[in-house]
């Protein structure tokens, strides 16, 4: 059966759009939070984790990024499966993954953590006495967003390893893996500055791990994306 080249040549725009939403999302969220660390007032990143930021005047621009980027996250996702395909070893659950992500960070656009030590000005130091509900379902959102990031990291090491391609291979497992431990550090160390800051920077990490797959995927968009 001859093919429809403009609905080829479509199909491919389309899905070149989706993972153009993936190199873009985790830039446009670091930029946004390193921004606001430097503008919001009594914020400090070894202190305050960046969804925090969604409280006060100015937490409108920490929801919207939260919303955004999540959303972009999801359409990434969509570009991820069509370019990778059904078959094959994460082809079908690498995207999703991804996208249940993405689904995470619009739920922690929705549902703000509570303002705690000093953050907004004007909070009392220390932990909060009690959590709001919404800063319950924040954790647990952001909890199943992590955890689905870390498995992609993982389907992608494994994809990429059974396809022959080494360095993409333990790029993507070694960022799991960091993530993964700056995550659990927080819970291990709790109220260390130096853990804060490591899982502040496991987040840029495996941001910048989303970026870099998108893009190393686009050249390969016309070989790869199903008819």
């Amino acid at each position: 059966m001859t093919e429809n080249p403009i609905t080829t040549t479509a199909a491919g725009g389309a899905t070149r759009t989706l993972l153009m939403c993936g190199i873009l999302a985790g830039p446009l969220y670091i930029v946004v939070v390193v921004l606001q660390m430097f503008t919001r007032d009594g914020f400090d990143i070894s202190r305050h984790p960046a969804s925090m930021l969604s409280n006060g005047d100015l937490g409108w621009i920490q929801i919207a990024n939260f919303a955004v980027s999540g959303l972009l996250f999801v359409a990434a996702a969509v570009g991820l499966h069509r370019v990778r395909g059904p078959a094959g070893r994460g082809g079908t659950w690498g995207p999703r993954l991804v996208g249940v992500f993405g689904a995470g960070m619009v739920g922690a656009a929705i549902f703000s953590a509570d303002p705690a030590d000093g953050f907004p000005p004007g909070t009392p130091l220390g932990p909060p006495t009690t959590a709001s509900t919404h800063a319950m379902v924040h954790v647990l959102v952001a909890g199943f967003a992590f955890l689905a990031l870390i498995a992609a990291c993982f389907v992608f090491g494994r994809r990429f390893a059974a396809a022959g391609h080494r360095g993409w291979a333990a790029f993507s497992t070694v960022t799991g893996a960091l993530f993964l431990a700056g995550w659990l550090s927080i819970f291990a160390f709790q109220g260390s500055r130096v853990a804060n800051v490591a899982f502040a920077l496991a987040i840029a990490l495996v941001l910048a791990w989303t970026s870099f797959l998108g893009a190393h995927l686009l050249p390969r968009l016309g070989a790869t994306t199903p008819a």
